[in-house]
């Protein structure tokens, strides 16, 4: 890092800055989130919102939510779902718009205005969850609609919704002792402020982070396109003539996959692998205090470890049945990744090498073998794959599967220049939704790809309804010179996983927002995502929008048949490092004493016990590990990737049956699940569009890994 005085002045500067302004504009009046929008669609006008807005706008949001809960609570008539359930769910509008805005802006476009003010709005938006979450009075009126659902005359989908909410109460402290729900907000609170540590501390040090390159000849094997970004990231912090190369994806694997100079592998590798560390920035310490605070909210709420409490109320119910399905993928993946890394080792023997591999050399070897083997270059694939004709081919997608259309709007609001927005509609022309893009890296943006939304869908029973504003974000490889950001395979494969994330959030017709899009168990959300990236590199759909950059042509045939010989290739490496993370995930929640944990002994621990080869990694070293310690999100869940993987690979052999723009199909899909949300449960909404229970046997087969056709179900009873 250079002069940290010098940065360290500049960031107390910014945040007085940010206090004075934050003092001189506290007035509500001319606050963007007090009043309607005025915008196309109700796009958020973000050019009007500054940081000052965020917790005036909050706190009122805040003291209305408390009057329309009081609303609810006052009332003298029995608690019915109209009079109960569905103003809950209408309640907090201006909440929502602050923090869908704040919150998917806060990982975008972050800068010390936003983090001063991320740690107060964070905080404050638990508490005042807590506080409805543990109301007695409002769960005495859940509690009693709940008991007596039945016979109330419910619909399916209104019985569902209020079975979860109670479910949500209980989980949430409903039925704590006044002394245990003081504690379990103080846990609530606490693990706030950690995961805003976690997260600041893992975007500080990526952004601390840089390898300097001075000798052009060690930049030998790396493709010209990534040499020109390293060029333009040296220009842009004042080393021109040199080439800098950072942990974000696009710079960082090329170089782990091409660079022959070992060397630079090595320091690549060591310095991914050891982010967040150790220094200022070390999210050890951080972990440890997470690992205490779960571990007392389990007990308080009376289950035996935070795995325990995140599974019960999804899919697979509880850690055995997700370690369970992990172990069916393991074993195999195990072997095969010693079988890699025996062609890799007889590799580097035949070029004179005495190094035994190691786990820097795996990516590079990796693409050495494939190169050997199936005669395919990813770089050369790559001139295929610029980022604008990977977009059409995800529209294009959209279109025969499900007749919807995306046109650019330019003059639409938008968060920054990188973004574009669309308009997106059905068969008929009618407005479905928005969708926005933002795909190249930057400093104030986190590493990894998501989809978010600005605006959830809804259809109240009063005629009010809403339809999405959802947005993509990556951190694809970006454009240098002359030459397009042009995609890696995996690149194209996340484009069309998030844009698959999109769909579920765009084409929902779920009347409940708590039941829209996305909203489903954690084990099932991937669905959606997962199975459209099956479509990135089937052949019809490929014809259709991979073209070279420089000359129009078609991808030929002979070069999409290479990319299906080798389309298993590396998949032991794949799956173990991701199995060996979602394994990982799962001990991390069933520690219930932190006080004696070393991170790295344990990480170690585990990879002993599971037996990991030791020329692979996990996915995700535990102090960047974002999907388990930055928030509560994929905590015990990480294993939602592999579970919903059984599903897509299990479903997209249908449409291989049926065709893979079957319009039956695809509206069985489109109606089961991406319209029906969390309407239903999961896995009866499977079965209604595959027609039976998932089969493991279809993974095993995609990813290579299959020896023998066994009939493997995925053993878990049906939803919650």
């Amino acid at each position: 890092m250079n002069k940290p005085s010098i940065i360290a002045t500049a960031v107390a500067m910014a945040l007085t800055t940010a206090t004075t302004a934050m003092a001189q504009e506290t007035s509500l009046a001319g606050n963007p989130f007090m009043s309607d929008y005025g915008t196309v669609y109700n796009i958020p006008p973000f050019q009007k919102i500054k940081p000052a807005h965020y917790m005036p706008a909050l706190r009122e949001g805040i003291k209305r939510q408390k009057a329309e809960i009081e609303a609810i609570t006052g009332q003298a008539h029995e608690p019915t779902f109209a009079n109960t359930i569905l103003p809950l769910e209408q309640s907090g509008e201006l909440v929502r718009r602050v923090m869908n805005v704040f919150s998917n802006l806060d990982e975008t476009i972050s800068s010390p205005e936003m983090q001063a003010v991320s740690e107060e709005a964070y905080p404050l938006y638990s508490q005042a969850n807590d506080e409805i979450m543990m109301d007695p009075l409002l769960f005495a009126r859940v509690e009693h609609i709940y008991e007596f659902r039945d016979e109330m005359g419910l619909k399916p989908e209104q019985i569902r919704a209020v079975e979860l909410l109670y479910e949500d109460f209980i989980r949430s402290g409903a039925r704590l002792t006044i002394e245990d729900k003081k504690k379990l907000k103080a846990l609530n609170t606490r693990m706030t402020d950690l995961y805003l540590v976690f997260n600041k501390n893992l975007l500080n040090a990526t952004n601390a982070w840089q390898m300097v390159v001075d000798d052009a000849s060690r930049l030998s094997g790396i493709p010209a396109a990534n040499i020109a970004v390293a060029a333009d990231e040296a220009k842009a912090r004042g080393l021109e003539g040199k080439w800098v190369f950072t942990l974000h994806a696009p710079s960082r694997l090329p170089l782990l996959q091409y660079a022959d100079d070992r060397d630079l592998r090595r320091q690549m590798y060591e310095g991914y692998t050891t982010l967040a560390s150790s220094g200022e920035y070390d999210n050890k310490p951080v972990i440890k205090e997470i690992l205490k605070v779960r571990a007392e909210k389990a007990r308080l709420l009376g289950y035996p470890d935070y795995a325990s409490y995140m599974t019960a109320n999804v899919m697979a119910h509880n850690p055995q049945n997700a370690e369970d399905l992990l172990m069916k993928i393991w074993k195999p993946a195990v072997k095969r990744a010693h079988e890699e890394v025996a062609e890799m080792q007889a590799l580097s023997d035949s070029e004179g090498n005495s190094f035994k591999i190691a786990p820097y050399d795996y990516y590079y070897y990796a693409e050495r073998v494939r190169k050997n083997k199936f005669a395919l270059d990813e770089d050369e694939v790559r001139q295929y794959f610029a980022l604008d004709s990977v977009r059409k081919g995800i529209f294009n997608m959209a279109n025969r599967l499900y007749g919807v259309t995306f046109t650019e709007m330019p003059n639409a609001p938008r968060y920054h220049d990188e973004v574009t927005v669309y308009d997106v509609k059905d068969a008929q022309g009618k407005h479905v939704a928005v969708f926005m893009t933002d795909y190249f890296p930057r400093a104030s943006k986190r590493q990894g790809a998501w989809m978010s939304e600005f605006q959830s869908a809804f259809q109240d029973p009063n005629g009010k309804s809403a339809r999405p504003i959802v947005y993509n974000v990556g951190n694809f490889s970006k454009p240098a010179g002359d030459t397009p950001a042009l995609l890696t395979m995996d690149e194209v494969e996340t484009m069309f996983h998030e844009f698959g994330h999109g769909l579920h959030g765009m084409l929902t017709r779920a009347k409940l927002r708590s039941q829209a899009g996305t909203n489903v168990d954690r084990d099932f959300v991937e669905l959606p995502s997962q199975i459209h990236e099956h479509w990135a590199f089937e052949p019809e759909l490929l014809r259709t929008y991979a073209r070279h950059w420089r000359t129009g042509e078609v991808i030929p045939d002979s070069l999409i048949e290479r990319m299906e010989a080798a389309s298993t290739h590396n998949q032991g490496f794949t799956s173990t490092e991701l199995v060996g993370a979602a394994l990982l995930d799962l001990q991390w929640g069933k520690v219930t004493d932190a006080d004696s944990i070393d991170v790295e002994a344990f990480e170690a621990n585990v990879a002993q016990e599971l037996g990991m080869p030791s020329e692979v990694q996990f996915r995700y070293r535990s102090p960047y590990f974002r999907h388990i310690f930055g928030s509560d999100g994929y905590a015990s869940g990480y294993y939602t990737y592999l579970w919903a993987e059984v599903l897509d690979c299990d479903g997209f052999e249908l449409f291989k049956e049926k065709g893979i723009f079957d319009k039956a199909t695809a509206d069985s899909f489109r109606r089961n699940v991406l319209e029906a949300g969390g309407s239903a449960d999961p896995m009866e909404l499977y079965i209604k569009f595959r027609g039976r229970e998932p089969r493991v046997d279809a993974l095993l087969r995609k990813r290579g890994l299959l020896d023998e056709e066994k009939d493997k179900r995925l053993n878990t009873p049906g939803g919650k």
